[in-house]
This record gives C-alpha cells, sequence and structure tokens, in this order.
C-alpha cells in the first residue's frame, strides 16, 4: 500500500470513530432528559416499609405490636396450667350445712365429743367404742362404724374396713394427742404415715384432711397415768403433721388456731374443764372454722 492509500485508510477509520462516540454521547443525553437528570435506583413497593419495620433503638414497641404482645402473653398465660393449692387450708366462706354434712371424722377422745355432745350424728364420727384412739394403736384398734343415716345399730370395724365401707368423700383426721409424749418425731411420722396411707388404699377417692392436734390449758395436761402433755409438744407434732400432709398431697387443717387464747393455750371459755376436752361450744367453733376453710 502507497502512502497516499494508507493516508486515506486512516482517515475513514478516524471518521468511523468519530461518529461512534458522536452517537454514544447522544444516546447518553438522551438516557439523562428521559429520567428527569437523576440517577434511576431501585425502588421499594409501597408498604414495603411497615413489613419490614424494626423496633426503635430506644427499646420500645410500636403502639400496634405492643397489643400483639400483650394479646399474646394473655393467651400463654390462660394456656398455664393452675397452681397447686396449698397444703393448709385458707379462709373461704362459709359453706353451710351441705358441706358439714359430707365430713366423716376420726380421731381421739377430742373427736369423739362431736357425736358425744350430739354435735354431729354418730355415722359421722369414728371412734372406738371406749372414746378414745392413740396414735401409735390405729391398726389394730377397731371404730364404731355406722352406715350412712344409722344412729343406732354401729358396726366394730378396722380403720381401713371402715374407710372402704363407707367411701366418705372428707375425711378429717384428728390424732396425735395420745401419742407426743410416747412417740419420738421418726415413730410419730412412721404411725401417721402409715394410718393415712392405708386410708387411701381403701377409700382412693376421699379427700384427706389432717386437722392439727388440739391444745391444751396453760401449763399443760397431767392425764394421770400419762406423763404430762404441754403445748410446746403439740406444736412440734403439728409441724410434723403438716410435713405428711405436704408430702402426701393431702390438706392440713390448722384449726388449732381459733381455739387458743393470746398466750397459745387452749381458751378457757372452750374447755370442758379436765384441760385438754371441749365444751358444745368448742365444738361448734371447730365445725365453723372447718366449714370457712373449705377443701380446696
Amino acid at each position: 500500500m502507497n502512502g497516499r492509500t494508507r493516508e486515506g485508510f486512516y482517515a475513514l477509520w478516524t471518521i468511523a470513530i468519530l461518529i461512534c462516540l458522536t452517537i454514544c454521547i447522544i444516546l447518553l443525553a438522551y438516557v439523562s432528559i428521559a429520567s428527569g437528570g437523576k440517577t434511576v435506583t431501585a425502588q421499594t413497593l409501597p408498604g414495603a416499609a411497615d413489613m419490614t419495620q424494626q423496633a426503635p433503638a430506644d427499646g420500645t414497641v410500636p403502639v400496634d405490636d405492643q397489643t400483639a404482645t400483650d394479646q399474646t402473653a394473655q393467651d400463654q398465660a390462660a394456656q398455664q396450667p393452675a397452681a397447686p393449692p396449698s397444703t393448709v387450708l385458707a379462709a373461704t366462706m362459709d359453706l353451710g350445712q351441705e358441706y358439714q354434712d359430707k365430713l366423716v371424722f376420726l380421731g381421739d377422745s377430742t373427736t369423739y365429743g362431736l357425736s358425744a355432745y350430739n354435735v354431729l350424728p354418730s355415722y359421722q364420727v369414728w371412734v372406738p367404742a371406749s372414746g378414745t384412739l392413740s396414735l401409735f394403736n390405729w391398726a389394730i384398734e377397731t371404730v364404731q362404724y355406722y352406715p350412712q343415716g344409722d344412729t343406732v345399730n354401729a358396726q366394730t370395724l378396722s380403720i381401713a374396713d371402715a374407710a372402704a365401707a363407707g367411701q366418705p368423700e372428707y375425711l378429717v383426721v384428728t390424732l396425735g394427742l395420745n401419742g407426743v409424749t410416747l412417740l419420738d418425731e421418726s415413730q410419730f411420722r412412721d404411725y401417721y404415715s402409715g394410718l393415712l396411707q392405708a386410708i387411701q388404699t381403701a377409700s382412693p377417692n376421699t379427700k384427706i384432711m389432717c386437722q392439727s392436734i388440739f391444745p391444751v390449758i396453760d401449763g399443760g395436761y397431767d392425764g394421770g397415768n400419762t406423763e404430762g402433755i404441754t403445748n410446746a409438744q403439740i406444736t412440734a407434732a403439728n409441724g410434723w403433721i403438716l410435713d405428711i400432709a405436704n408430702q402426701m398431697g393431702l390438706r392440713y387443717l390448722n384449726t388449732a388456731e381459733v381455739l387458743t387464747d393470746e398466750n397459745g393455750n387452749l381458751n378457757i371459755s372452750y374447755c370442758s374443764g379436765d384441760g385438754i376436752h371441749f365444751t358444745p361450744d368448742g365444738y361448734n367453733a371447730i365445725l365453723q372454722y372447718i366449714r370457712s376453710h373449705a377443701y380446696q
């Protein structure tokens, strides 16, 4: 290729390049005009910001979210199981005669007074024919059992057999007074737990209430042939009974609190005169307490 031809070729390439550059400039100018001179960026859909809203940096929750949170908390609370009832029966409204008629009492001579004074019919009171029961004799002792409604024809049954025959809805156990001076803590617990287990086996649907041992008068009670019984011994034994009831899932009636004076001794106005047993008024106070501390 001679010099003149080569120069012509270069001239054509130069013109072509200039044309291409001109076209590119024109296209860029057109795009810029079409977009209003702004850089085009990706846009979010209307409402997207609401769906991706984050909690403010100060930790507060928007009102709508707070409402949802409160509702969720309420729903979760409703699904939680109710707290188990306390072992110690708390004050309730007085459930009256209908509730009292469902109660059966098993106990010693302090329980015997309920039928002896005709405060309750005989079929609601399980005590031996002798009128008293010692905790350590429960497995070999028998009680006077009257079929429901019968106050005359007693059957002599073991405690377990009486429970099996009667299947009481509620059973109030008041034992331990005849034992607090003769049994140590371990023995007391063994006898008391064994009694409750025998009743549960014989009548599994019975709701058992372990009643506190009742207080004695100031200075204690001297039973003649037994060692003196003091309120300090009774208080200790009541603690053992409460612990047993708690371990076995039973209920505890702290009835002693309605019978004591300001010094923790048996209120003399409820005492029959021997320092340990009650007047009819005392028994009525016991029943009123039990009705107003109903099984829960």
